[in-house]
């Protein structure tokens, strides 16, 4: 019924250990969702204004299928809350290649970790959050699972538009864009490692 929805979607609201996680894993998806927001204008602007960003971008998913069995079979080992840490971790250094070595080729080499990083953690953030969910509301707590995704577009979005201008335009130091997208997923990965120390605690087995 609508009084039973309503009264899942307080309980999710007033679980502070959860909505923190969604909080913190936010930061993921600020980093991550780069590739389809600055990285396609760094490449026109400061790499090759004539290289195919579009191709460019399938790198991603492309490694996601050929690579998604392997790397799931490797990492199932893991804690779940562990592989959610980890895949935020490569995500996030995955970026220090194109700041290495601005080309096109590296920019594929750049998502093609970005995509190692994704096939770590995704899997293994929905079996977390399902896991979290107490009996009955596991799909009002898959439906939260989505909120960091969102929120992280908002914020990338105008986040990486400030970060053009401010380094790309004005200061000429268009590679800082890339240190500071780094930094946010250091950043990301760290506070998930405070929050799996003072927080999650012995809550669930993931």
């Amino acid at each position: 019924s609508l009084g039973q929805v309503a009264r899942n979607f307080l309980t999710v609201l007033s679980n502070p250990r959860f909505m923190i996680f969604l909080l913190i894993f936010t930061g993921y998806w600020i980093v991550f969702w780069q590739e389809f927001i600055a990285l396609p204008l760094y490449i026109s602007s400061y790499i090759d204004p004539k290289a195919d960003t579009e191709l460019i971008l399938v790198t991603d998913p492309l490694t996601v299928i050929a690579l998604t069995m392997v790397i799931s079979f490797l990492a199932k080992r893991l804690h779940a809350f562990h592989a959610i840490t980890l895949g935020t971790l490569v995500t996030s250094l995955g970026w220090i290649l194109l700041i290495v070595h601005p080309s096109v080729w590296m920019a594929v080499a750049t998502l093609f970790v970005v995509a190692i990083g994704e096939i770590i953690q995704q899997p293994r953030y929905y079996d977390y959050i399902s896991r979290l969910a107490p009996p009955g509301q596991q799909g009002t707590y898959m439906g939260f699972a989505f909120l960091p995704l969102g929120i992280g577009s908002l914020i990338g979005g105008k986040f990486s538009g400030w970060l053009m201008r401010h380094y790309g335009e004005e200061l000429h130091q268009p590679q800082m864009v890339w240190w500071w997208v780094v930094g946010i997923g250091i950043t990301t990965t760290v506070l998930l490692w405070i929050y799996d120390r003072l927080v999650r605690a012995e809550t669930v087995d993931a």
